[in-house]
């Protein structure tokens, strides 16, 4: 596979460093999460995250399958000896305490890269390691808010306030981005020889992901106006209408061919030149119409219609209904392993070396009696974690 050889080690928590070095797994990387005993990952609780399957929470089995796990108090002289020694023999170490906490800890990048000078150290942060916002907490929401994209998310049909999104994007475009950073800084590494730091912050992963919608931001140094902007709901095409079942119909493309398809099939050709132009006040008739038109049928009914029309849309489906469309099982996106458990498949497809997922999943520390047997220890240390793994590791539980 493509990560075979590489050694990472996982020092974050929730979602997005754990769903990057997920990746690195299901591509061959041996990924070893770092758990401290006492407080170990949040997402295995059950109290936090209800859905389960096969006695494991939903979200732990989706972002912390085939990693290993060492048991490690970084607080003790103990723990802290081991990190630094794991250190010495990684290629990569992931992680998102809050800007500083590593340094406090005696284990960040210029620490740990003085040991390992091809260490790549990748941090992922709220809103970066510098900046007056740097010590701010913040979540995905929150990220998202700041970047100026709840602003922007709500329905183009009436005037509702901010909707929260309905995945963790700035969550999951900073995971992306931490692969990314240091698969890049890997590949420099072969040349070089030496490590780097990535600084990744969940923001301005938002902030990067808006290329096309900052026309009036950049160029008419203003906000933008919801229902004069293409993708905010001025644009007949990129619209969502509800059907007379009180479901939605959803159109997603404007080009030429779409928009004559669409109009010419509804019998109203005279739409198709507005509607090809500019977004705003040109497609406020054709958009009314549409509105009007789609709540005279089914959703059930509208799919019949589309089927063989060359349109850019889609029926707004549930959760549910995605996850089992048999596009999404055939593409392998969602895969069962041999208990039954479901599973979100690799996105990221080879025609050589496919990703290989190993579906089984850490129990706190299980692996720290081989790991630590590995590294440059003292007994003494090594019987310290043997026993605060053991002892602490029994009344926190696996979930």
């Amino acid at each position: 596979m493509k990560l075979d050889g590489l050694t990472v080690l996982d020092l974050s928590l929730f979602l997005p460093g754990p769903a990057a070095t997920q990746l690195m797994a299901d591509h061959g990387a041996r990924v070893i999460k770092v758990e401290n005993p006492r407080a170990p990952e949040p997402t295995r609780s059950a109290e936090a995250f209800p859905w389960q399957q096969g006695g494991e929470t939903v979200m732990f089995r989706n972002t912390q399958r085939g990693k290993e796990s060492i048991a490690l108090d970084l607080k003790t002289d103990a723990g802290k000896r081991a990190l630094l020694a794991l250190a010495k023999q990684v290629d990569v170490v992931v992680e998102a305490f809050r800007p500083g906490v590593a340094k406090r800890l005696g284990i960040d990048y210029e620490t740990l890269s003085a040991e390992n000078p091809r260490l790549v150290y990748c941090s992922i942060s709220a809103f970066g390691q510098t900046g007056p916002w740097r010590d701010k907490p913040a979540h995905d929401t929150a990220t998202v808010a700041a970047a100026g994209i709840l602003d922007v998310t709500r329905s183009p049909e009436g005037d509702s306030g901010p909707a929260i999104i309905g995945v963790p994007i700035a969550d999951m475009l900073s995971s992306y981005l931490a692969l990314s950073g240091v698969l890049m800084a890997l590949h420099r590494r072969s040349t070089t020889g030496r490590g780097d730091f990535v600084d990744i912050s969940m923001f301005e992963s938002v902030l990067a992901a808006s290329p096309n919608i900052l026309g009036p931001v950049f160029g008419g140094r203003q906000a933008p106006e919801r229902l004069r902007e293409r993708t905010h709901g001025g644009n007949a095409m990129l619209n969502v209408y509800e059907t007379a079942d009180k479901r939605h119909i959803a159109l997603g493309g404007g080009e030429h061919k779409f928009v004559e398809a669409l109009f010419e099939g509804l019998g109203r050709p005279e739409f198709v030149a507005p509607v090809t132009g500019p977004a705003g006040e040109g497609h406020w008739p054709a958009i009314t119409f549409l509105r009007e038109t789609f709540r005279t049928r089914t959703r059930e009914e509208w799919e019949a219609w589309f089927e063989g029309r060359d349109i850019c849309w889609s029926p707004v489906v549930t959760l549910y209904e995605a996850w089992g469309a048999d596009h999404v099982q055939e593409r392998g996106m969602r895969f069962q392993d041999d208990a039954g458990n479901d599973h979100i498949g690799s996105a990221i497809k080879f025609t050589e070396e496919p990703a290989q997922i190993d579906t089984q999943l850490p129990q706190i520390g299980a692996d720290t009696a081989k790991i630590i047997a590995e590294l440059d220890l003292t007994e003494t240390d090594r019987e310290a974690i043997l026993e605060a793994n053991v002892s602490n590791v029994r009344t926190t539980g696996t979930s």
